[in-house]
């Protein structure tokens, strides 16, 4: 039987971080015991009962719910969705609001992943992005994770932030490093619109050493499995299942204020408005997005092309009925070592990944016209 994705938002923080421009609202108590019926009642609605195998709840800050909005949410999940062949459970904390008691209620409603979002344990970069780290309290919590058998741990690093020196880039990788995890994600700072960081006018960093960041991250985990863009692995068996899922264009649902989801042709993106969706208003109806088969193939392009083992040929046949050359001629990238054509894959040379939007502008450029 056919199994799907899930995605659920917890759209809530303590405080909003400057660089921030997901959907999400300051903390409240009241809203957000509102918020989680509104929740249940979405998924009773649309839900089409397929069994799911990954389970990813995002923010926002989900670990910002207090003991009893958290055991309400797991209730929630384990009564309205079909969970018999859940593989991976991910859940994004923050360290500053997660405590020994989350986390023992994390393991007993079966979550077997944790996201913690650190950013950088330097005063002064924290100070821009609005954060806060405590090196000691970072390390009971990880320990205290990998003790009760939550080991697929993963920290969120983000790098290229004004005033950030290749040297505060080491050191947040040397104490990363230095814990007991499974996972990084890093992430070149986005000046978003709406941020406090757009707002107050900062600039990017000089393209250059933002280019010689990437390259000190992958260094310092070549021994890791780098098998996206933007995310390493200590060993293939701890990759998220859940962002696979995107990067391989598979389907998934989204429950939640702002949630995105994609299924069958359908991509769609739920309301940001707080009170359009307590009042049970959930699509945003300019967000739907109806799929051609050549809308289709775009995505598997871009998305795929972001992981080491890039687009799966055989596969691509099997689903499209016709060879990727049918609709894309890439020889001269292929020719100009910009893509890899091995094993009935083809990918972009991990040492070209920081060039790979150009890449990939180039390979859709070279969509072969059937007139």
């Amino acid at each position: 039987m056919k199994s799907i994705g899930c995605y659920i938002h917890i759209p809530f923080c303590e405080s909003i971080c400057s660089y921030c421009d997901f959907c999400k609202n300051f903390y409240n108590e009241k809203q957000v015991d509102a918020y989680l019926k509104e929740l249940e009642r979405e998924i009773e609605d649309s839900y089409s009962k397929l069994p799911i195998d990954t389970l990813y709840i995002g923010g926002g800050t989900p670990s910002s719910l207090n003991i009893k909005q958290l055991e309400k949410l797991f209730e929630i999940i384990n009564k309205k969705l079909d969970l018999s062949i859940l593989k991976e459970f991910t859940i994004e904390c923050n360290f500053e609001n997660t405590t020994i008691e989350k986390i023992n209620l994390f393991k007993k409603a079966g979550i077997n992943r944790i996201s913690f979002g650190l950013e950088s344990i330097n005063g002064d970069i924290l100070k821009i992005l609005e954060r806060d780290a405590n090196k000691e309290n970072i390390t009971k919590l990880i320990n205290y994770c990998n003790q009760i058998g939550i080991n697929n741990v993963n920290i969120d690093l983000m790098y290229a932030i004004p005033n950030e020196t290749l040297k505060i880039l080491e050191d947040d990788l040397d104490f990363i490093l230095s814990l007991n995890i499974n996972h990084i994600s890093t992430y070149s700072l986005i000046l978003e619109d709406h941020t406090k960081l757009k707002i107050n006018n900062i600039k990017y960093i000089d393209e250059e050493l933002d280019a010689k960041m990437y390259e000190l991250i992958c260094s310092k985990l070549e021994n890791w499995d780098h098998y996206e863009i933007s995310n390493f692995a200590k060993h293939k068996s701890y990759r998220s299942n859940h962002n696979l899922k995107y990067w391989h264009n598979e389907e998934y649902y989204g429950f939640g204020l702002g949630s995105s989801g994609y299924e069958g042709n359908i991509r769609y993106t739920k309301t940001k408005s707080l009170s359009k969706y307590l009042s049970g208003d959930y699509i945003n109806k300019d967000s739907i997005e109806y799929l051609s088969p050549k809308d289709k193939i775009y995505y598997d392009i871009i998305l795929n092309l972001r992981t080491k083992e890039g687009i799966d040929l055989e596969k691509f046949s099997k689903i499209y009925k016709k060879n990727l050359k049918d609709y894309y001629d890439y020889t001269d990238l292929v020719k100009n070592n910009l893509l890899i054509e091995k094993d009935n894959h083809l990918s972009i040379k991990e040492d070209l990944w920081y060039i790979s939007n150009s890449i990939i502008i180039r390979f859709l450029e070279g969509e072969v016209t059937n007139e």
